[in-house]
């Protein structure tokens, strides 16, 4: 990079706001950089000297702010390699929260049973951000394991970042939605926050998993956000209630 050029992103680098570390201002400017595409998930960022002197910065300095992003699980620092943009979520799949015989290695199979363009809820807009009533892209989603239905999925997907897959035939999505959302639409998710909870199934929801209304369920609502930390997955997820079975080793 030219003198020019460092000057510049130095100059771009905001001071720190009342409160704010001289290595947090930096580690903002850093995000925004990442966040901006200027490195993409999986890529390496450059050598810390060099960031040092674009930003113009101490290299502890630089160090802390790395510190900083790795502790939020923006970036990992590979020993003796560098220090690489998190690939993010690839599947963190529901299935282990249940146990469907031998599903732990099994990427089960998808169905999109509905697509639609709605007003998103007041509860679904607030936990994506938006305005009450803004687009979404609700689809409806059945997984399979050896044709069976196990999982029944609700999804809202923000439309101004996922109008690509308001077209086109949902036969050909893949099995995993992360690594498409990254492919047709740019969206990179790096997080997600699952929180479980049990209910009774409706008609419908029954139906589409071969049980009888009212069967107990296990409700895994998901929030999904991107490198930027915009939520931009809603999914609620149903599953036969006597087949979850979740463990969590304490150390």
């Amino acid at each position: 990079m030219t003198q020019p050029a460092l000057r510049a992103v130095a100059a771009a680098t905001p001071s720190p706001v009342p409160g704010q570390s001289r290595y947090g201002a930096l580690a903002t400017a850093l995000r925004h950089r990442v966040v901006a595409g200027e490195w993409p998930p999986g890529s390496a960022l450059p050598a810390e000297q060099l960031l040092a002197a674009e930003h113009g910065v101490a290299l502890g300095t630089l160090r802390r702010a790395l510190e900083l992003l790795a502790e939020q699980g923006l970036i990992e620092r590979v020993h003796g390699k560098g220090t690489f943009v998190r690939q993010g979520i690839a599947g963190a799949s529901m299935l282990r929260f249940f146990r469907f015989g031998d599903s732990a290695s099994v990427v089960p199979a998808s169905r999109i049973l509905s697509r639609q363009t709605v007003a998103a809820s007041a509860s679904v807009a607030r936990a994506l951000g938006l305005a009450p009533g803004e687009p979404v892209l609700r689809l409806q989603r059945l997984r399979l394991i050896d044709a069976q239905p196990c999982l029944l999925e609700d999804l809202c997907l923000p439309l101004d970042l996922f109008a690509p897959l308001a077209e086109g035939d949902p036969a050909d999505w893949d099995a995993l939605l992360y690594p498409m959302y990254a492919r047709r639409c740019g969206v990179h998710v790096q997080r997600a926050m699952d929180d479980i909870g049990f209910g009774l199934l409706s008609a419908p929801q029954a139906q589409a998993l071969g049980l009888a209304a009212g069967h107990p369920a296990a409700v895994v609502t998901r929030l999904a956000y991107d490198l930027s930390g915009r939520c931009v997955e809603w999914r609620c997820t149903r599953g036969d209630a006597h087949a979850f079975h979740y463990t969590v080793t304490l150390t």
